[in-house]
């Protein structure tokens, strides 16, 4: 069950914080996760609402050594400030890209690359950059429990929007592929409860997104050249129209996966694309 601000023991390393922040982008809200017992690593600490950080203190406070974010959107990250000003924990993350969607107070105390690991005698982290939502998008993997911390690269019950620039279609399809290279048993995701199976969920993410993609060029070819406000109403037709708007993002990467694969090309004088 998500509850907000109550912990939830998912097994003997680590526990689940619900933020009261749910919403149509974030569901029941961000899950952030708490692990290890004599010395915490806080993931992904989530939006700064004060009641959430309250609780994660309240939950943790002085066992807390490290704060670790997936990526620097603003329901997963800001709390961090407020965490390490409280129990002067390490920040652990990667810098924000340059767009107009990031956490722009995020400060990491250590910048992550492909394959950091952070070991305790209780657990062993490690990070697997997984570019696609965002560029600097990171999950991580416990080793000792196979569980994956997702953030926003796979949610449970919706799939996740690709924002360009940072955002990038084909990086986010290869670094599902990606995952499918450890020996996953569980993905705990930023959004959502725990996926208990965790290579069909990657396949059929994998595949979702083809055929979408696939149905990106099946619009243009019976469309012709057209703007993303009119391939968006065929592309996404199983989509509520109140969803357009951000499925617009997810349309752009594609489109530009497209066009560096030569498959179709932009006038952006016009604003409109054509198959090629």
């Amino acid at each position: 069950m998500l509850e907000h601000g109550v912990p939830f023991r998912l097994n003997s390393r680590v526990h689940r914080l619900v933020a009261p922040n749910p919403g149509v982008m974030t569901g029941p809200g961000t899950n952030t996760y708490l692990l290890g017992g004599e010395k915490v690593a806080v993931l992904d600490p989530g939006p700064a609402i004060p009641a959430h950080v309250d609780a994660i203190l309240d939950a943790a406070g002085d066992r807390i050594h490290w704060v670790v974010c997936t990526h620097t959107h603003p329901d997963h990250s800001p709390a961090a400030q407020a965490v390490a000003r409280a129990t002067g924990a390490e920040v652990i993350g990667a810098v924000p890209p340059e767009d107009d969607h990031q956490d722009k107070t995020f400060k990491p105390t250590i910048d992550l690359h492909h394959d950091h690991v952070l070991a305790t005698d209780e657990f062993t982290l490690r990070a697997v950059h997984t570019p696609g939502h965002v560029g600097n998008h990171y999950c991580f993997f416990l080793e000792e429990e196979g569980m994956l911390f997702a953030g926003d690269h796979i949610m449970n019950g919706s799939t996740v929007v690709i924002i360009p620039p940072s955002g990038d279609m084909k990086a986010y399809i290869e670094s599902l592929q990606l995952l499918l290279d450890y020996p996953l048993r569980q993905i705990a995701p930023g959004h959502g409860d725990v996926i208990e199976d965790p290579a069909a969920a990657v396949e059929w993410l994998v595949q979702h997104r083809l055929g979408r993609e696939g149905k990106v060029v099946d619009g243009l070819r019976s469309s012709g050249r057209c703007s993303l406000d009119t391939l968006v109403k065929v592309v996404y037709d199983d989509v509520d129209t109140s969803l357009h708007k951000m499925a617009k993002l997810s349309l752009s990467a594609h489109l530009i996966k497209l066009r560096e694969e030569a498959r179709v090309r932009e006038y952006p004088e016009d604003g409109v694309w054509e198959l090629l």
